[in-house]
């Protein structure tokens, strides 16, 4: 890199990050409020947090532009999909703030064993409660963590150091990698009903929208307590506050709500709830350390080519871009349709990919599969960079194959899922192509051709081939307002009895209650709901 590389820096970062880049005998600027569509013209790099919107229009007037990198994990005010099409790679620094979240989860924890918010509020307002003042130690108490990603593993290293038990409950996280962070993975039936404190730290996705509401808290024990420090999203607030007041959970703490800032929280108020303003990541540390560390990533990029934290395709030239983007999609959504769909514990991914997929290059198409997989589950933000390397972190086994075109649908893309769940044995496969170049649509599920689209909300059933199956599917959709879009049949041979499968696309808001209607319908095996993107 020679002194004319330029690199503008449109949102405040550390000091120590814009030394960096200026010891490289790189051009930094920090252009003025309505001057940055100027400065760009002629830059390679651009870094920004969250003020700084990066459109598709303000990409168009950079043509020397190389990277984009966001301080911060969000990447919600960048065009990611404008960048990639003009070969533009997009970074963030996912877990840079990871210390902190875990520290406050921790400070949490600690505030509700020994009570101190609601005492400190005593001393103030005169009142001396020490013979109420009773908390609980933590030594030797059971902390469950529900999601066990960077911020998981940091709250468990610290809770360890206070000589508590930690159980975790994640999917994606298997017995050998458990072991070597010295915490027990159980099902999360058994991490609720175990557990002194639960704290959640899971992504949000379909699969964890509400993860903690009535059933799961009667699940808990009672005189138990629960942190949020992940997403509002991920507990029914009412059921929450039910919990509280009905004294079966002793007490919560909250960082984040359903709706912010909570205007109309039903957990407001509670005299056993203590509550934070979405502030665990925000500390100086974090933010110090996520400007540097985003410096770091676009120095190196720059100088050595060395890529971390893409969040989108390393750059393609617009043909190649062109060519594998129905295929990367179709990738996506079969992980995140098998991820839904499968009911044990993943163990092994097997991908095999026949015609066009094959000859673009698997590895890529892996890691599509991956981040779809992943993204159903996880809370970092997962994509055709990282997926490998989480999935390896997790134990997940993954296999490639490729075989020769066959007639009718020569371009096509197998995923399989292999679970070491003790007794199942259990595997799910889904094959799919892209139709006209565009349409992904699943081909075949577990060998049964049926032909369905991989969007919006799928509902996926198995049965028995008998009659009045699909008679009885439908008058109870209908009988809920839920309307039904397409219905696609399959069935492994034209035998009464045999095994038999539905995908049917469902229109508007569909609840997750109406699984249990469906799967008491006589012969329905199994029922489930696939929420993919439109």
């Amino acid at each position: 890199m020679t002194r004319s590389t330029k690199i503008v820096v449109a949102d405040p970062i550390s000091d120590r990050g814009l030394d960096l880049l200026r010891a490289a005998g790189w051009q930094v600027v920090t252009p003025e409020a309505g001057h940055l569509a100027g400065e760009l013209r002629d830059a390679e790099a651009l870094i920004v947090r969250s003020a700084t919107r990066v459109t598709a229009e303000l990409l168009a007037g950079a043509p020397r532009l190389r990277v984009v990198a966001r301080a911060g994990v969000g990447v919600d005010n960048i065009d990611v999909e404008a960048a990639t099409e003009r070969g533009i790679l997009v970074m963030n620094t996912p877990g840079s703030n990871a210390v902190s979240v875990a520290e406050h989860t921790l400070a949490l924890l600690l505030a509700l064993a020994r009570r101190i918010p609601q005492l400190n509020a005593a001393l103030h307002a005169g009142r001396w409660e020490k013979s109420a003042a009773a908390g609980i130690e933590l030594r030797g108490k059971t902390l469950g963590l529900i999601g066990f990603g960077r911020v998981g593993t940091e709250v468990a290293r610290r809770a360890r150091a206070l000589e508590m038990r930690v159980l975790v409950s994640d999917p994606y996280i298997s017995p050998e990698a458990a072991a070597e962070s010295d915490v027990a993975l159980v099902p999360l039936p058994t991490l609720l009903a175990q557990s002194d404190f639960v704290s959640l730290h899971a992504s949000l996705s379909p699969t964890t929208e509400n993860l903690i509401n009535r059933s799961t808290l009667a699940q808990m024990r009672r005189g138990a307590y629960l942190i949020n420090t992940a997403r509002g999203e991920l507990v029914d607030e009412s059921a929450l506050a039910e919990a509280l007041r009905s004294g079966h959970l002793a007490g919560a703490a909250v960082d984040v709500f359903a709706e912010e800032p909570p205007r109309n929280s039903p957990l407001l108020g509670l005299p056993n709830l203590i509550a934070t303003p979405h502030v665990a990541g925000s500390t100086a540390e974090a933010q110090e350390e996520v400007g540097y560390r985003i410096a770091q990533q676009v120095h190196d990029y720059l100088a050595e080519g060395s890529i971390r934290n893409a969040v989108n395709l390393p750059a393609l030239s617009p043909e190649q871009y062109r060519r594998l983007r129905p295929y990367l999609d179709l990738a996506d959504r079969l992980g995140r349709f098998v991820a839904q769909a499968f009911p044990g514990r993943l163990a092994r991914i097997r991908i095999t990919c026949a015609g066009e997929p094959a000859e673009l290059g698997t590895h890529l198409l892996r890691s599509a599969v991956l981040s779809g997989v992943l993204n159903t589950v996880l809370e970092e933000n997962v994509n055709v960079v990282n997926a490998p390397h989480l999935a390896a972190a997790r134990g997940i086994l993954v296999e490639e194959r490729t075989r020769r075109r066959e007639l009718g649908f020569p371009n096509t893309l197998e995923v399989s899922l292999e679970s070491d769940d003790p007794g199942t044995g259990r595997t799910l496969s889904v094959e799919g192509t892209v139709l006209a170049g565009t349409t992904p649509r699943i081909l075949a599920v577990d060998g049964i051709e049926l032909e369905a689209p991989l969007a919006g909300t799928l509902l996926f059933t198995r049965n028995r081939d008998v009659p009045g199956v699909i008679g009885k599917m439908g008058t109870l959709l209908g009988s809920r307002g839920i309307n039904i879009a397409t219905f696609a049949l399959g069935r492994r041979e034209a035998v009464r009895g045999a095994d038999a499968l539905a995908i049917v696309r469902l229109d508007g808001d569909v609840p997750e209650a109406i699984l249990e209607p469906i799967r008491n319908i006589e012969a329905v095996l199994e029922a489930r709901l696939i929420r993919l993107p439109e």
